[in-house]
C-alpha cells in the first residue's frame, strides 16, 4: 500500500497499543513508554491543549486498519517541538514522512508557533534529508541525546512553518 492510502487522524488512548509496537519496532534501543504517550495524550485534547498527536492508519475491510506511522507535536509559546515522527518501515519512500510532518507543521501554525525545534539521530540521514526539504536548519548537536546507544542528535529548527506549509513541493 501506499502513503495515500493512509488516513491521518487524531492519536486516540486506543492506539497507544499498536503504536507502542511500531515505536519498538523502529526504535528498539530509545523507545517511548506506554506512559510518555499517555502523559502526550493528556495535553492534546481541549482548549488548553498544548500537543497534536496523529497516526496514519491502513484502511480493512473488517472496519479496523492498521497503524502505519505516528507523529506528535509540543507547543509552549511561540516554540514548537517535534516529539516524536515515525513510519513502518514498509512505508519508507512513500511520502508518509511528508504528510505527518505537515499535519505537525499546520498544528505548530494553529498553535501560533513562530519556531519548530527537533532532535533527530545523527546517523538518521532519511529524516533528515526530510527535514531539509521542508526547511529546517541545523543549529547544533547534543551529545549522547539518545540513550542507551549514547548517539547524538543533532538540532534543527524551522523559522516561520506557516510559510513552509504553504509550500507544497516536499516531495
Amino acid at each position: 500500500m501506499t502513503a495515500g492510502t493512509a488516513v491521518l487522524r487524531e492519536m486516540r488512548w486506543w492506539d497507544i497499543e499498536p503504536v507502542l509496537e511500531l515505536e519498538h519496532e523502529l526504535f528498539p534501543e530509545d523507545a517511548w513508554s506506554a506512559g510518555m504517550f499517555w502523559s502526550e495524550l493528556a495535553h492534546a485534547r481541549g482548549p488548553q491543549a498544548t500537543r497534536r498527536y496523529v497516526v496514519a492508519e491502513e484502511p480493512a475491510a473488517d472496519g479496523g486498519g492498521r497503524i502505519v506511522g505516528y507523529a506528535g507535536l509540543a507547543a509552549a509559546g511561540d516554540l514548537a517541538d517535534v516529539q516524536t515522527i515515525a513510519a513502518a518501515r514498509d512505508q519508507w519512500g512513500t511520502g508518509l514522512g511528508a504528510r505527518l510532518l505537515t499535519d505537525l507543521l499546520r498544528a505548530a501554525t494553529a498553535f501560533e508557533c513562530a519556531e519548530v525545534l527537533l532532535e533527530v539521530r545523527v546517523d538518521n540521514t532519511r529524516a533528515q534529508r526530510l527535514y531539509e526539504r521542508f526547511g529546517f536548519e541545523p543549529i547544533g548537536f547534543r551529545r549522547g541525546y539518545y540513550q542507551p546507544g549514547n548517539v547524538d542528535a543533532l538540532v534543527m529548527r524551522l523559522s516561520d512553518p506557516a510559510t513552509s506549509v504553504r509550500d507544497e513541493n516536499h516531495g
